[in-house]
This record gives structure tokens, sequence and C-alpha cells, in this order.
């Protein structure tokens, strides 16, 4: 390996810099993986979905101004108010924030970008495309029906026979793909990517909300998910999980919904908190106060939000000691949002607040948002909302939380960073101007949407008798919503306007002291020529020279090496530098996969299996290609990072990206079985009709084999890495042979035991029961793939004793595959025999 020694120039660094991490133009930048170019094209994508979300909103307020409106038909109204919150809460809301996190994350944590460039890349056109398939349907009149909550058995084919429902399903699957990319890659981010010395208590506020943030959805989002592909099943072939005629029940998707959807509040809500936290010390002139206690907060937060689901359902018959439980958690979720909202107003009295535009979003937020919590726990009281539940001022009660916790926010976020984005400041009267308009024609718009709910307004429905006392309050809420939409259109304008006659922006506008402004804006594609150390959580402010120490090359990594595009991986907790990872550049693979699973998607919606079996295959191919040429094949050993420091590259590395990576996804995929194992105990101890007259029976031979091929795979795969320490490759390669062996015999026994469960469209049991032992397969068939992987990849000179990446992260497959088989094995063998005696 050669010396490396800076560049005789500044000038001279960035240009190298500026080689490495460039996107090509025209055509090419459809190749683009840097993350200020996705982030960018996330949040104008976000957008243009809520422009549309927002257009369906009028359509739904003229037509409820109003008795008898004519305006739009009943079937026409399902549509379009099913997909203005599809729209809001799948294709706005998430990919919003996501857009923020990955154009901001690495400037803000001191890292070039982000862990998975083409992961990025991949969720974004998965977006893209996912939210298009629900667009089209709109377009031609077959989109979704049944609410954005999609209630069994209305959503169910004997209610919905044609394919709007489908649409709904198989689209938003496709989104969340891009939902779980964009968590792992924030979770990853944050915990190994940050600048050195950035240990935990060091982070920006921010970076722990998207941290929560990011860990909650993997959590979260499974179980709508799985929820999702079992509706769907039973849709195309007639599974009846959700029938209660065979042994399934409609609450079960409720309970799959909502263990989703209360925390998607809360994962809408943290990372618009985090934006406040980071913008309103900034614009009081004072640090923020408690940060200690914010951070406590947030983690209180993220865990009590998964206790709360049932709120949503105190209507729908549960026992009354749930019913208690659920209404406590509901309160008690208030207390740690009210730590953060009496933090920040300590912090704002505590300063010298600028009424700068931002500001007034924020001022905004608190009226809005408090009003909203307010509401909440109103309805937390089980009384209570058994007399509002569906109406009109649950909806209000929802955008009052959402908006005002969520767009508001944003809307600061907006102003804040558009300097960063464009390197234009806002035009001043007209930003207030807007605001204005937004503010006042929301509350109109919702305020008095709780006063026809009081009055007895139901939800969803498209039109009313005029004597009924509501037709005024419609009236004016209509009014409101066409003042806000003025608003939102005069925000447009300014950003257009800014774009092309805002006054060129200082470097640091606001005189921020986050890492993030420490940097030309708009920013260069590598972020930093050199990373910088931190030693406060106030590192611009602390060091007023470190933009120009940094641009000149004063840090780590100020140099182009290999033409390798590197940033640094730190140990976890105490930020100091551990690796030096290496990112892909600019590559169509991400597309083209997007392309490959869009072919799966469209396929299962038009019910043309085989081409879905295609699409997946080539899916699967196209993702595997992505390792072509990745990797390293020979020891480099520790590296010159600058500071006179050296770590190795990530492949030789304890911990690298890659490997937590795989981690924190096999804890979504555990929460998807976790919810796919509770929908089956809950379908055994509540549904009608169980047991069924025809159970599984079979003898222990076949989950015995199974078993013991399971943990064959997981002990060789384990043997394998000691045997490439201990006797090279040779040796090495049989464990992966007999590891893939081991995957054969425990997926022939898989299918087996499928092929001998009772009809699946019989009843829910049988139904379950072959979902359980399809899962199982479907990992011991991945997990043939990854041992394949791994011996191609000992055999091609990617594995070594110090670069045993591929064969770790296949060691985490297996060994999750093998426990997760054999508690399917005991589940569909054991329980019927336990329930059963």
């Amino acid at each position: 390996m050669k010396t490396i020694s800076p560049p005789r120039s500044p000038v001279r660094l960035h240009k190298e810099l500026d080689a490495v991490w460039s996107t090509p133009g025209g055509w090419g930048a459809l190749s683009a993986v840097n993350h200020t170019v996705l982030g960018r094209r996330f949040i104008v994508a976000a957008f243009v979905f809520f422009a549309i979300g927002g257009v369906l909103a009028m359509l739904i307020r003229a037509q409820l101004a109003s008795p008898h409106s004519a305006f739009l038909g009943p079937d026409h109204y399902n549509q379009i108010f099913t997909m203005h919150g599809t729209v809001m809460m799948f294709l706005f809301a998430i990919p919003m924030f996501e857009g923020l996190a990955i154009y901001l994350l690495p400037k803000l944590l001191g890292a070039r970008d982000l862990a998975f460039p083409r992961l990025g890349a991949y969720g974004f056109w998965c977006y893209v495309f996912g939210g298009s398939i629900l667009l089209v349907a709109l377009a031609v009149g077959v989109a979704p029906d049944s609410g954005w909550f999609m209630y069994t058995p209305l959503s169910s084919r004997a209610y919905t026979p044609g394919i709007n429902a489908d649409v709904w399903l198989i689209g938003i699957t496709f989104v969340e793909i891009s939902a779980i990319s964009a968590a792992v890659e924030i979770v990853v981010t944050i915990l190994k990517m940050r600048a050195p010395g950035m240990s935990l208590d060091k982070m920006p506020l921010l970076a722990w909300y998207l941290l929560v943030t990011g860990m909650m959805m993997l959590v979260g989002f499974p179980p709508l998910i799985l929820g999702s592909i079992l509706l769907e099943v039973e849709r195309a072939f007639d599974w009846p999980f959700f029938d209660p005629a065979r042994g399934g029940d409609p609450l079960l998707w409720q309970h799959l919904f909502w263990l989703f959807g209360h925390p998607e509040v809360y994962i809408i809500f943290l990372p618009a908190a985090g934006v406040i936290s980071t913008i309103l010390p900034v614009l009081a002139r004072h640090p923020i106060i408690g940060y200690s206690w914010i951070v406590v907060s947030i983690i209180a937060l993220g865990f009590l939000s998964f206790g709360l689901w049932v709120h949503h359902m105190f209507t729908v018959g549960i026992p009354h000691l749930a019913q208690a439980f659920f209404s406590a958690a509901s309160m008690l979720v208030a207390i740690p949002t009210g730590v953060q909202v009496f933090s920040w107003l300590a912090t704002l009295t505590s300063g010298r607040p600028q009424l700068k535009v931002p500001m007034f979003y924020l001022l905004g937020f608190f009226f809005v948002f408090v009003a909203g919590g307010l509401t909440g726990v109103m309805l937390a009281v089980v009384p209570f909302d058994w007399q509002a539940h569906d109406t009109h001022f649950v909806v209000a009660h929802l955008h009052y939380v959402l908006v005002g916790g969520f767009v508001f926010p944003m809307m600061a976020a907006a102003h804040y960073w558009l300097p960063h984005f464009t390197g234009r400041m806002p035009v001043y009267r007209l930003s207030v101007t807007a605001f204005w308009l937004i503010f006042v024609g929301f509350n109109a718009t919702f305020l008095l949407m709780h006063l026809t709910g009081l009055r007895g307004m139901p939800r969803r429905v498209h039109t009313y008798a005029p004597d009924l006392g509501w037709d005024w309050l419609n009236l004016l809420s209509s009014i409101g919503g066409f003042v806000m939409t003025m608003g939102f259109a005069l925000f447009v304008i300014d950003i257009a306007l800014q774009l092309r006659f805002g006054r060129p922006a200082p470097r640091n506008p606001w005189q921020a002291d986050t890492l993030e402004w420490a940097m030309p804006t708009p920013s260069p594609n590598y972020n930093f020529a050199a990373l910088p150390d931190v030693a406060s959580r106030s590192p611009v402010a602390d060091d007023p020279d470190l933009a120009a120490r940094l641009a000149s090359g004063e840090g780590y990594l100020g140099f182009v090496r290999n033409g390798w595009r590197e940033t640094l991986g730190i140990h976890m907790v105490t930020g100091k530098p551990d690796q030096i990872i290496l990112l892909p550049g600019p590559t169509f693979l991400p597309l083209w996969s997007a392309l490959a699973t869009g072919v799966f998607f469209v396929s299962l919606l038009m019910k043309a299996y085989v081409l879905a079996l295609i699409g997946a295959g080539l899916s699967v191919v196209l993702l595997v290609s992505w390792t072509r040429g990745a990797g390293l094949r020979k020891d480099h050993g520790p590296l010159p990072v600058g500071r006179g420091e050296a770590v190795p590259p990530h492949q030789e590395a304890s911990g690298p990206p890659s490997w937590w990576a795989t981690v924190f996804t096999l804890v979504a995929n555990g929460t998807l079985f976790s919810s796919l194992l509770f929908g089956s105990l809950y379908l055994w101890l509540v549904a009608p009709g169980w047991p069924p007259a025809r159970l599984l029976d079979i003898g222990p031979g076949l989950p015995l084999a199974g078993g013991f091929g399971l943990v064959l795979a997981a002990l060789a795969g384990r043997r394998s890495l000691v045997e490439k320490a201990a006797a090279g490759i040779t040796r090495a390669s049989l464990w992966l042979i007999a590891t893939a062996g081991g995957h054969i015999l425990a997926l022939a026994c898989l299918v087996r035991l499928v092929q001998m469960v009772p009809d699946p469209t019989g009843h829910a049991y049988a139904a379950t029961t072959a979902a359980i032992l399809v899962y199982a397969g479907l990992h011991a068939a991945l997990g043939i793939l990854f041992a394949g992987y791994g011996w191609y990849r000992s055999l091609s000179g990617y594995v070594s004793v110090r670069r045993n990446l591929d064969l770790r992260i296949g060691r985490l497959w297996h060994d999750y595959t093998a426990v997760a088989g054999m508690v399917a094995l005991i589940m569909v063998y054991g329980l019927p025999k336990v329930i059963g005696s």
C-alpha cells in the first residue's frame, strides 16, 4: 500500500474528492446513490404526494360543504377518502421524515454518506413505484375504498370483490420495503458512522429522535406487513384468517393493524419533535434545557407507544379489565410527551427568541399539537370514547395531532434548512403570510369538526340530512380548508421565488452549532473534505474556525486513497474510530432491482403468479449481484486515517455496518414471526370454532428430522468460521456444504409437513399452520442461498481469517433460521397436543 499524504492544496483535495464522490449527469443521474441526491428526491416526491393528498382532501370538503351534495357519488367518495388517508400516512408523512433523515444525518453526524447508499436508492425506487400503483388505480377508478385502515370484513372479498383492496395491500407492502430499508440504514448510520469523538452523550438530539424512530419502525411495521400478506392470501387463495365462519376473526386484523398504527403516530411525531429540539434552541438563542431528560423521554415514548394499540378498539367488545389497562397506558404516554414540551418552553422562555419564519411554525405547533394531545387524553377515557368513536371528533383529533405534530414542524424545517438545500434565504413577507393562511385555515377546518363530531356526525359518510345541525359547521370547515390550501399554495410559490430571487445565504445563517452548517451550502457530494473530531454537543459554536479547517483537509480522512469512497466507523458508545467504511459508487442496480420487485408485486395484483415467481427470482438475482466485486481480495490491516491513527477496513473489523444491518433486519423479521405466532394463538383462544374437527396428525419423526437439519445448519455455519481460522479454505468449504445440507433436509421436512396440513381453505387452523410452516421453509431455502454464497465468496478469495464478514453474516441467518424453525415446529406439532389434552 502506497503512503498517503495530503494534497498540496485544498483546491486539489476538493477536486479529487469530487471526482470520487460525484454523480453522473444525464441518464446517469438515475444511478445516484449519494445521500444528498436521494434525500432531495425523497423530499420532493413526498411533497408531490402531499399535494395530491391535499387535493383529495379538498374534494372531500367540497362534498361535505352542503347537505345531500351530488358533487361525488358514494363509490368515488369512498375511494377518495381512503386514498387521502393512505397518501398522507404512507406516502407523505413517513417518506418525508425519511427524506429529511437521509439528506441530513451524515451532515449532522460528521460523515460522508449513509451506511448503505444502494439500499437507500432501492428504497426510494420502491417508494415511488409502490405509490404509483396506488395513484394509477385512483386514476382508473379502482382505488382502495375500505378506509386507510382496511378493516375486515369490509375489505374481504365478499364485500370488496374487485381489486380495490388488493391495490392497497400490495401497493402498501411494496412501499413498506422502503420504510424498513430506511429504518435499517438510519439506525446503523447513527450507531456506527458518527464523527470521531461523538459519543452517545454528545449526539445531537435529532439523532436520538431518529435512532428511536428507526428502532420503532423495525418493530412496528412488520405486524402491518404480516396482516397485509395474510389478508391478500385470504382474498387470493381463500385461506380464512379473518372469516369467523371458518375459525377466523375480523378483530385479528385490527390487532395487527393497530400494533403498527398507534406506534406509527409516534413514528411520525418523534422526527418532528427532533426538528423542534434542533431549531428551537437556535432561534431562542439558548442551549436546550434538559438534554438528558429529553433523551430519557424519547426512549420511554418509544416503549410506551407499543402498549396503547387497543385504545383504538374500545368499542369492539374487549374485556373491561383490558379497557382499563389500555386507558391508563394511553394517559401515561402523556408524561414523556409533556417532558419534551416543557423542556422546549423552558428553553424558549430562558432565551431571547427571534421571530424568524421557522419560529412562526414552531409557535403554531405548540398551539395545535397541545390541543390535539388534550383531546387524545379525552379519547383515552373509555366512556367518552364510546360516545365519540367513529365521529368527526376523532377525525379532528387525528388531524390536530398529525398536522400539528408533524406538518407544522416540517414547515419550520423547510424554512430552516432550505438555505442548506439551495444556498438562498426565504422571502420573509410571503412566508409569514403563508403561515397565517395555513394556521387560520387549519383551525377553522378542524376546530369546528370537533363540534360536528360531538353533535353526532359519523366519519366516512358521503352525505347527510339538512335538519341535523351539521350544515353550517361543515360549510365553515370547508371554507377553512380552502383557506388552508391557499396557504400551502403560497408556500410553494415562496419556495419557487426563493430559488429564483432569494438572496444568497451566508454559510451559517442561523448561527447554529451543529455540524451540517460546517460545510458549504449547497453541500458538496462528500460533505466534508476532512472529518471532524467532536469534543462537545456544540462543535461549531465551540470552534468557530472548524468549517475552514475541515475545508482545508485538517481532520480525519483528509485525502483520497485508491479512488475509494471512505468514511469512518466508530465504537457505538465511545465514538472512538475502529474501522474505515468503504462505500459503493453510482450504479443502476437499485433501479433494476426495484423494477424487478415491481414486476413481482404487479403480477400478484393481476393474479399472474408464474410471472410473479419470475419477478421474485429476478429480484433475488439482482440483489445478490450487488455484492459482485464488493469486498477486498487481500488483507490490508490497519490503514492511516489521519491524526496519527490507523484502523482496518470494515471487512476486517469486528462490528461492521453490514453485520449490524443483518442483526436489525432479523429483529424486524423476528417481529413479523412473533406477530404470526400471536395471530395463531389469538385465534386458538378467542375465535369461534376452535379447535377444528381435524388437526394435523403427525408423529414426531418429521419434526425431529426438520429440527435436526436446522441445528446441523446452524452448527456447521459456526464451524465454517472456526475452520476458516484454523485449517483454511478446504475444510471451511466442506462445513458450508454441510450447512446447505442441513437447510435442504429441513426444507424437505417442512415441505412435507405443509403437504400433510388439512385443506387451508377449510379452517383458520389449517391456514395458520400452513403459514407458519411456509415461513420456516422460506428461511431454510434462503439459508441454502446464504451457505452457497459464503462458499462462492470463499473460493473467490474474498474470505480470509481477517476478512470473514460474509461468513459471519451467514452465521446470523443460520442461527436465526434454526431458532425460528424450531419454534415453528414446536408450535405446529406441540400446541395441538397441549391444548387438545
